[in-house]
């Protein structure tokens, strides 16, 4: 991608929302399968959808990456293998990843994927920038914290498009990896697609021997803090 181009890269949870995206002007679409992906909210894409989405996106002359981005644990990978072959053969234009694991595994068995870093995997400075690169990514998705000024200097110092949310979750911890939704619901692991978006929700603290009296969660420079 030339540096003078900024690519307008929209979420498609279903396929309604991926042709919207798509008519209404943007460059590329990401989604998610039924598995692999954060985005498990959502109705997400079969594999017969998948293909046709891949059809639609690129005869409208776009592209479409596809999300395998959760913090896998040793049972997930299992169908891995053949479902980034799958995305291979259908001509995805990347996937997004997070884990390094599913980074490796994608390299060895769909050598024909473009690699995405995801957000999830907290990409603050240009080190890990150049590093990414050095493993064979074409893409880093910035962690959301970063600022406009940082986003700049990885940009000077490593030649590989980078990539940024302009709208979306702010998520409570470090881009993404959070364990509040996991105690808070007992069940919805947000690292492994099942977040209850705690992060959106306001909050004040009652400390046990003040009962009655509200602290609210105040914000600096620096961003807003449970504690």
């Amino acid at each position: 991608m030339a540096d003078h181009f900024m690519e307008l890269l929209c979420p498609a949870g279903n396929m309604d929302k991926l042709k919207m995206a798509i008519r209404y002007g943007a460059d590329a679409v990401y989604c998610a399968g039924k598995r692999f992906g954060l985005r498990a909210g959502n109705s997400n894409f079969s594999d017969e959808e998948l293909k046709e989405a891949v059809q639609f996106v690129h005869e409208h002359g776009k592209k479409i990456h596809v999300t395998c981005n959760i913090i896998p644990h040793n049972e997930d990978f299992e169908g891995l293998e053949d479902y980034l072959k799958f995305l291979e053969s259908i001509g995805v234009d990347a996937i997004i990843v997070a884990d390094m694991g599913i980074f490796s595994l994608a390299k060895r068995v769909a050598p024909g994927l473009e690699l995405h870093v995801s957000t999830q995997a907290s990409t603050t400075n240009w080190h890990t920038v150049q590093m990414w690169k050095e493993l064979g990514a074409a893409r880093v998705v910035a962690a959301r914290e970063v600022s406009v000024a940082d986003l700049k200097e990885m940009k000077e110092h490593v030649d590989i498009e980078i990539e940024s949310f302009v709208h979306g979750s702010m998520c409570i911890s470090y881009s993404g990896r959070c364990l509040l939704s996991n105690y808070m619901t007992g069940t919805r692991d947000a690292n492994r697609g099942q977040c209850s978006q705690s992060g959106r929700w306001k909050y004040s603290i009652v400390e046990s021997n003040r009962p009655g009296e509200y602290y609210p969660i105040e914000e600096d420079e620096h961003g807003t803090y449970i504690f």
